[in-house]
């Protein structure tokens, strides 16, 4: 019981790890100090999904599942908890592409915009 419970907790923050590497850039408009968090937390969630890899949150649930005997999953976080919800034919390595580089894509425009309103604020 306490392992499946752990194993639901670490769910939990793998997936506001991923709003916060997805949207976190928004956060940087009211705090900018945030930044300094959220580009390397932005670039590991875009480098996890371009290149496949598993993010360690991901085996660590599984673990967890198995030791409280539950069943473990043998795909990413993103593909067992997020792409049902969004892509529910499933995810291909071509998807899975096009997300790491929409999460830089977005975060560069949002950056970007605080820059220019940074500049602007000062002239």
């Amino acid at each position: 019981m306490l392992y499946l419970l752990l194993a639901d907790m670490v769910v939990a923050i793998h997936f506001a790890f991923v709003l916060f590497v997805v949207l976190g850039g928004l956060l940087v408009f009211k705090w900018r100090r945030l930044a300094r968090l959220h580009v390397p937390a932005a670039l590991w969630g875009a480098l996890i999904e371009t290149t496949g890899w598993i993010c360690p949150l991901t085996p660590l649930e599984n673990r967890l599942r198995e030791m409280g005997g539950g069943a473990g999953y043998h795909t990413g976080f993103i593909e067992h908890y997020i792409l049902p919800i969004l892509y529910p034919a499933g995810l291909t390595r071509s998807s899975q592409v096009l997300l790491g580089i929409s999460v830089v894509v977005l975060n560069l425009g949002i950056y970007s915009w605080i820059l220019l309103r940074s500049r602007g604020n000062r002239g």
